[in-house]
């Protein structure tokens, strides 16, 4: 089984990327970092004559880790109660990728690669953090991609989400399943 993780983090060690490999520990797994990778943001020609044209950035990295993995882990702090910029960049090039036609597969490929959320906030995230993973489960809804599990924590400063016993616990948990799962594969 193939994990990828995608930190939407302008941060490096972020509270979410720390959230994360508590999440991931003992397991292997790929790791994107999103704010090392240029992604231009969306150009929206679905309506236009020619369509979306071919864009020169780090984009095809974000695609073949989604064709090529069975679990993609989203790990994005909580930023004015949605997913950071570069992450919502990412989820908006997908209107581009899924009708490029260097990537046929790309559509039917996502119907069986699961998706997990990881998020923290500051700002009583356990509540106020909900509409984004509602937009999260919106998004994977579309993409026909299944939406396993989320986990939001509560951190402001760097290193604060050890402080948080409900996410580390969850994390614990999530981290079993996934380790009975890649011993049972």
């Amino acid at each position: 089984m193939r994990i990828t993780a995608l930190y939407g983090s302008s941060r490096q060690h972020s509270n979410s990327e720390e959230l994360a490999n508590y999440v991931l520990e003992g397991i292997s797994y790929e790791k994107l970092y999103l704010k090392d990778l240029n992604i231009v943001p969306i150009h929206d020609l679905r309506h236009d004559a020619q369509g979306f044209q071919y864009v020169e950035d780090d984009y095809d990295q974000i695609i073949q880790a989604l064709l090529t993995s069975d679990i993609v882990l989203f790990a994005t702090p909580i930023y004015w109660y949605s997913m950071s910029g570069i992450m919502k960049n990412v989820i908006d090039r997908l209107s581009h990728a899924i009708r490029d036609e260097r990537f046929p597969q790309l559509k039917e490929q996502l119907q069986t690669t699961e998706a997990i959320v990881l998020a923290v906030g500051g700002d009583d995230p356990r509540i106020k953090g909900l509409p984004m993973i509602q937009q999260f489960h919106y998004i994977f809804n579309f993409l026909n991609m299944p939406f396993s599990s989320y986990i939001i924590g509560k951190a402001n400063k760097p290193g604060d989400i050890a402080l948080d016993a409900l996410a580390l616990t969850q994390a614990t948990l999530l981290n079993k399943q996934l380790q009975a799962r890649m011993t049972s594969k």
